[in-house]
């Protein structure tokens, strides 16, 4: 069994690697996390002014008053990951990073239609926060890289107007960008136009129908979900951060998800309820990572501190609590170890999958309202972030069912392990 598994992991490392290493999804990785203080104001707002027990009257009262903290963070998330990819890119270019990050912005703003319609009346001169926000966040991604690109490739290639010596550094850069970011603007206003002239539409109705709802839905199904859960698990298995890895190709998914269960939140609870999606950033953070970290292994120290009696892991698990009440926790992947520990296989990859199937079906059937898409810290300790990202208590005791479920599937190997004859 050893040796399948040390055969399996030279095949998986590098390629898992490859993965990781890939230019796209570090600067989507660092793009999204560029915005993470931004989306924790806005989280916070959002329970704030959602708390349960606040009547109905003051809700309305902190939504009119507060408001706009979420308004100008999470609800307008894509412009500042656009900003991010636009930065990023041309950053790891070696190119002057904060004229892509303004490009790349510009660039998404020139596909973005500037008008709304309210009850089928067409009103001009309107930018609305849907389009800055879920609706706009996959045209955002696909426009941003294509834009710094551009502005790289013309920059790379001298399309550049170099001033004399003396000249202010402020002003050297802007005279040495502005060619490349016109550039780059007028392709993107040429592509604006064909869509609107010739085809009557526009790329960010487009992109949302052909690809951002269908590639989320598949993304953020159970299927979906548990794919997702199983990476993470299965890449840990051979020493290689699967959280990275994984939320890299499924971040933008999850978000999405997020940004309009916040906006569904602000039309009222029945909204969210009828029309909000279960699988969101919240809920991969709250009801997967934040059981004790990847593999939700809180409750497995806690069992191996009541019931093992080797010196070994009684000793990683003192070790590891404290990091794992606040869902760190290396020091048991590293330290029983998890990694290449063919013992603990099975327990490591299932008790995740089961857990996320069971969090799914809490929601699913209404026992747990839907995470209101504010985004809790995944080192929020469990039962706490439960509360937070449902605002209910049923959040919380969804997490205590899925600790006890984790904890029923790890006993019989804790057992097994403890009567080896392992030291």
């Amino acid at each position: 069994m050893n040796k399948f598994m040390d055969a399996l992991g030279a095949k998986i490392a590098p390629i898992a690697a490859k993965i990781g290493g890939n230019l796209y999804l570090t600067v989507l990785r660092d793009a999204f996390m560029m915005s993470f203080p931004l989306t924790m104001f806005g989280s916070f707002i959002v329970v704030f002014n959602n708390l349960p027990f606040w009547p109905d009257s003051l809700k309305s009262t902190f939504s009119t008053l507060f408001g706009n903290g979420q308004n100008a963070t999470m609800s307008i998330l894509t412009v500042f990951v656009t900003i991010g990819v636009g930065y990023y890119y041309s950053k790891a270019k070696d190119v002057e990073a904060i004229f892509g990050a303004i490009v790349a912005l510009a660039s998404y703003l020139i596909l973005t239609p500037f008008f709304a319609v309210f009850d089928k009346v067409t009103q001009s001169g309107l930018l609305t926060l849907d389009r800055l926000g879920a609706k706009g966040m996959f045209l955002g991604i696909i426009s941003a890289f294509i834009a710094a690109k551009l502005y790289v490739f013309l920059v790379q290639k001298g399309f550049t107007i170099n001033m004399p010596d003396g000249v202010p550094p402020a002003v050297s850069k802007s005279f040495s960008a502005l060619i490349p970011v016109m550039g780059t603007l007028f392709v993107f206003l040429i592509v604006n136009a064909l869509m609107v002239g010739v085809f009557d539409t526009n790329l960010h109705d487009v992109i949302y129908d052909v690809i951002q709802k269908p590639l989320t839905g598949i993304g953020t199904s159970l299927p979906g979900t548990i794919v997702a859960v199983f990476l993470v698990q299965f890449l840990w298995f051979f020493g290689l951060h699967g959280q990275v890895i994984v939320n890299s190709v499924f971040e933008p998914f999850w978000q999405t998800n997020a940004l309009e269960n916040a906006d569904l939140l602000k039309k009222g609870g029945s909204a969210l309820r009828d029309h909000g999606h279960i699988v969101t950033k919240s809920f991969m953070d709250t009801f997967t990572v934040s059981l004790g970290g990847s593999g939700s292994t809180l409750i497995v120290l806690i069992l191996i501190l009541a019931i093992v009696k080797k010196k070994q892991y009684k000793e990683v698990a003192r070790l590891g609590l404290a990091p794992g009440i606040f869902n760190v926790n290396e020091p048991v992947i590293f330290g029983m170890p998890v990694v290449m520990n063919a013992s603990l296989f099975i327990p490591w990859i299932l008790a995740p999958v089961v857990s996320v199937i069971i969090a799914y079906a809490g929601f699913a059937s209404g026992l747990v309202p839907l995470t209101t898409g504010a985004q809790v810290p995944w080192t929020m300790p469990v039962l706490i972030s439960g509360f937070l990202a449902t605002n209910s208590i049923m959040g919380s005791v969804l997490q205590l069912v899925q600790m006890i479920v984790i904890g029923i599937i790890w006993l019989p190997f804790l057992k097994m392990i403890d009567n080896s004859a392992e030291i």
